[in-house]
């Protein structure tokens, strides 16, 4: 490109390349990968372990199902007389209201009326007492009907079989619908009906952790099985200020806070509250057979929110913070109602990500202009200030703001781009030695070179056109790579040779053969010199032995560098396939020529090994080559893209594995989840294409479709924004080669 060409003279090739890098590091903040998101929750987690919530009220009383009451009382669950008698003890010591972060899903099995069809050689008169006893759950539900109590529900995996509980309280949405953004559960666990009716509210104790286990933000308003409750903490607000309805706020980007008279919550889009937690404190809690037997003090509960729950080990209710290791999820639930109830809320304000963005990009220009320029001091000096400055200032908006800005994205994209300029000569070196190797490691493959033997009047200029399929692969990341061997030319020949070995073995044992090598990269081509009739499926089936091959080079190399004692990074590789037809034969000049392929097709091929990147999946390949190897490997629609320097647009697919994988129940699932996925997006239903997308996350155990996933939430989010135009039939337009 005669622009770049341009810019490389003007700034110098490094600087180049670090402008470049940084805007491709701005897209990457704005895709926000799941690597770029945990460091950041890990900078916010050593703010709270450093300063953490300080609770200087206690407006919520933990009623702890403890160790000691289950020693007193017996194994839970109790009877629901005894659960009456804990409500009717709690009113009458003056708590506001009552939640219960436990469910009550089937009859009490100790009512009367069980015990007189269980029990064997009754006489009929004990057996008509029985059952002129009082139901359990009736019992329980006439205390409840005296009191302010908030029942606790659950979210599960499944849907359950039942109707709809009655709704206590009407939920409103103000700035759209909302429901696309909330975090959903397909199933919903109530309480029985007996105890719903008498309920003054109802919401989900489910608490939701992050992909490392830990809770750092709690849903205020969820989806349960298409039914929209609030959390068990703001029903209880909600019960406490006798309001009637829940109000959430919500714009384009999502929900912005969930609102009751006298309380509006600042979320995140999702309707989850940042929690700044407070460490586990015993001062909390008042163990349950104490305020059965009346040995708690008369103000204990006094115009106090209470929330029964427990600690006890046994009924695995343990949980993660960045504060505590392990903290009871009642805890948990007891600490958002202090954080809300004294203000006391950590909010991520919708201008962070611009504020991040702004502050990488003008650190990115003032270290492209001067790190050339300065002295390794000076330049160590400057790096020393630029972190305490932007540490500095996020540690301040969180301790005197609570306000959670980021620091860790502009100084690991400065660190990344500080990195590229002084490697600039590295690379440099390395591009010489691809060249030289793409030089001198043209190999003809062994059909070639007997069919060549046989008839040598072939090595002349000129070609002929035949229907071909293509090949490309590349290494990703062997610039990481490199540098383990800066020092080591040698090695870094060696781990090429290894490398480049089993893969050729792939490819002519599925009678294909390679054009050349360019460095770390591998171009092949089947159906010629000789014919081959089924040349698609060989290449197909050549691609999956090459990740097979790549995946038992790195298992060796692995346990070599553990010996060793050497850093260990795994090779991968992405794979581009494509058919149609080509001119094959001799190109070059009279004093040199190689046995090569030209057309289309093969630089179709060439741009679809560009994108495995981009949708995170190792080998993609074109229609034709889909069509025809369909019935033998488990094959996935991924994109209906326009790749630059083609007019018409190509339906691209990526191949997971062999006819065993496509038979599998979990790929079969994968990929109707995938078609719906596409044709919601289509249709510009955007937001049943996201909510597809988050079902296929959470069927996507082995996290293989993560980055496809987030390449089509960031379209989505775009096009939301700039809704593409009338004529738009789905096609998408690659931005690079």
């Amino acid at each position: 490109m005669k622009w770049l060409a341009q810019l490389a003279r003007r700034f110098g090739l490094a600087r180049t390349v670090c402008l470049i890098l940084l805007v491709a590091l701005v897209f990457v903040r704005i895709a926000d990968p799941s690597p770029v998101d945990e460091l950041r929750l890990k900078a916010f987690d050593f703010f709270q372990a450093v300063s953490p919530r300080v609770a200087e009220q206690r407006p919520v009383v933990i009623v702890d199902i403890d160790e000691k009451s289950l020693k007193a009382l017996g194994q839970w669950p109790w009877p629901r007389t005894r659960i009456a008698d804990l409500i009717s003890r709690l009113t009458k010591l003056g708590a506001l209201v009552i939640g219960f972060d436990v469910i009550f899903p089937e009859p009490d099995r100790t009512s009367p009326q069980v015990a007189a069809d269980n029990f064997r050689d009754l006489d009929d008169a004990t057996r008509q007492k029985l059952l002129s006893l009082p139901n359990n759950d009736q019992v329980m539900a006439d205390a409840m009907r005296k009191s302010r109590v908030v029942l606790g529900e659950t979210g599960l995996p499944e849907p359950m079989a039942g109707s709809p509980g009655a709704q206590t309280a009407g939920i409103a949405m103000l700035g759209g619908n909302a429901k696309p953004y909330l975090y959903e559960f397909p199933g919903h666990l109530r309480n029985i009906p007996t105890l719903e009716q008498a309920a003054a509210g109802r919401g989900l104790f489910t608490i939701r952790t992050e992909r490392d286990g830990i809770v750092r933000r709690v849903p205020m308003v969820l989806q349960a099985q298409g039914e929209v409750l609030p959390s068990l903490t703001f029903e209880m607000l909600r019960v406490a200020t006798g309001a009637s309805t829940i109000l959430i706020r919500s714009d384009a980007a999502g929900i912005k806070s969930v609102a009751i008279p006298g309380f509006e919550v600042p979320t995140d889009r999702n309707g989850l509250l940042w929690m700044h937690f407070a460490p586990r404190d015993a001062a909390r809690y008042v163990s349950a057979v104490d305020v059965l037997e009346g040995r708690v003090p008369a103000d204990r509960f006094a115009r106090r929110l209470a929330i029964v729950g427990t600690s006890a080990a046994g009924l695995l209710d343990i949980k993660t913070t960045p504060v505590d290791s392990a903290i009871p999820g009642v805890e948990i639930n007891a600490q958002i109602l202090e954080s809300v109830l004294t203000q006391s809320m950590l909010s991520s304000p919708s201008y962070a990500v611009v504020v991040e963005l702004a502050s990488a990009i003008v650190l990115g220009i003032v270290i492209i202009w001067l790190a050339p320029m300065l002295g390794p001091s000076l330049l160590l000096a400057m790096g020393a200030l630029i972190v305490t400055l932007f540490a500095g200032t996020s540690w301040y908006f969180f301790s005197q703001h609570r306000l959670l800005l980021d620091f860790t994205y502009p100084l690991g994209s400065s660190m990344v781009i500080y990195l590229t300029l002084i490697f600039a000569n590295f690379v440099s070196e390395q591009a010489k030695r691809r060249q030289i190797r793409s030089a001198f490691g043209q190999y003809l493959s062994p059909t070639l070179v007997e069919q060549l033997a046989q008839a040598p009047e072939k090595l002349v200029l000129g070609g002929e056109q035949r229907n071909m399929t293509i090949m490309f692969s590349d290494v990703r990341g062997f610039t990481t790579i490199s540098e383990i061997y800066k020092d080591d030319p040698q090695g870094l020949t060696s781990l090429m040779n290894s490398f480049l070995t089993p893969l050729t073995n792939a490819i002519i044992d599925r009678k294909g053969t390679i054009d050349k090598y360019m460095g770390d990269a591998v171009m092949a081509f089947w159906n010629a010199p000789l014919y081959d009739a089924s040349h698609e499926i060989n290449a197909c089936e050549a691609a999956i032995d090459m990740l097979d091959r790549v995946e038992t080079l790195n298992e060796a190399r692995e346990q070599e560098a553990a010996k060793a004692g050497k850093p260990f990074i795994p090779i991968h590789i992405g794979i581009g396939i494509n058919t149609g037809n080509c001119v094959v034969g001799n190109m070059g000049s009279d004093l040199r020529f190689d046995y090569s392929v030209l057309g289309d097709s093969v630089n179709l091929a060439s741009r679809l090994e560009g994108q495995c990147k981009t949708y995170g999946l190792p080998i993609i390949v074109g229609s034709k080559t889909a069509l025809a190897a369909k019935d033998k490997f488990a094959i996935l629609e991924i994109d209906f893209v326009a790749v630059k320097g083609k007019k018409e647009p190509e339906v691209v697919y990526a191949i997971m594995g062999r006819e065993e994988l496509a038979q599998s129940g979990r790929f079969q699932r994968g990929r109707d989840i995938n078609i719906k996925m596409l044709s919601c997006y289509r249709s510009r239903d955007w937001a049943g294409a996201l909510a597809v997308i988050d079902e296929g996350r959470s069927a996507d155990e082995e996290h293989r479709f993560t980055t496809l996933y987030n390449v089509y939430a960031a379209r989505i989010r775009a096009f939301q924004a700039n809704p593409p135009p009338d004529d738009w039939q789905g096609a998408y337009a690659l931005e690079t080669k």
